[in-house]
């Protein structure tokens, strides 16, 4: 097999959660250039349109499933809908996530719930859904959890991210856990730890730390509108076939000082 093969993802189904827009539609675009009918899914419908168009323009395969992955009894439809729709899951990129900031002795009930349930609890169950119904039964697959630099350490100062944070670990040995346990059935399970990248949830954070960021990181930039593609092409793809169990960081160099 040429290089050029191993990174080549023909007729290959992916499934992207939160892939309606910043980071997750951009891995989208990535793996849909690659050759792979994508299907996307988020809780807004118009912002799954907005999507599907943009990737409809570049000649991708789209199928949007509009899904509250806080909802995780409905994750057994979300499969089915994609299943029927574009056939069996090759590729899976559990992307969506939400964060909350508040100090930890008044951090709310309420929102540590939130952020566990949907940055680990809902990876877990999606994996799992899609392992046994698509991935276990023709032995091959591969799961992509988008963790975050942020489970590597803890939060800088004024930084109030416990929650965020916490889970963000989980994720990581999550993908650990389940490459261990899932290897024997030809399933790679890694993931991507993003820094910094301007992004809807990030906004907030980067008004009022981004310049110190910038400092810090040996590149001096933030992360890109491209800057995830790359990885997330070479996780999905036979390039990484005897890769399982790691993480990328993807910061420019913070973590790494």
């Amino acid at each position: 097999m040429s290089v050029k093969q191993l990174f080549q993802l023909d007729g290959q189904v992916a499934l992207i959660t939160g892939g309606s827009r910043g980071l997750g539609l951009q891995m989208a675009e990535a793996l849909g250039e690659m050759g792979c009918q994508v299907a996307i899914s988020a809780r807004k419908a118009d912002e799954l349109a907005e999507a599907k168009k943009h990737l409809e323009s570049k000649g991708i395969t789209v199928q949007t499933v509009v899904s509250d992955l806080q909802k995780t009894e409905r994750i057994p439809a979300l499969v089915d809908e994609v299943v029927s729709g574009l056939g069996p899951i090759d590729i899976l990129v559990n992307n969506a996530g939400a964060t909350w900031g508040a100090p930890a002795e008044d951090y709310p009930d309420e929102a540590w719930h939130k952020v566990m349930n949907l940055n680990i609890n809902a990876p877990f169950f999606l994996s799992r859904e899609v392992g046994r119904r698509c991935m276990i039964p023709r032995q091959r697959g591969k799961i992509i959890t988008i963790a975050s630099v942020a489970g590597l350490k803890g939060m800088g100062p004024g930084v109030h991210t416990v929650a965020y944070n916490t889970s963000k670990a989980a994720a990581i040995n999550f993908t650990r856990a389940l490459a261990s346990e899932w290897g024997r059935y030809n399933i790679n399970v890694n993931a991507i730890c993003p820094g910094f990248f301007p992004s809807k949830m990030s906004e907030g954070l980067l008004e009022k730390i981004g310049d110190a960021v910038i400092a810090r990181t040996p590149l001096k930039r933030l992360g890109g509108e491209e800057d995830l593609m790359g990885a997330v092409v070479f996780l999905a793809s036979e390039a990484s076939r005897h890769i399982t169990g790691q993480y990328i960081a993807v910061d420019g160099g913070a973590s790494a000082i």
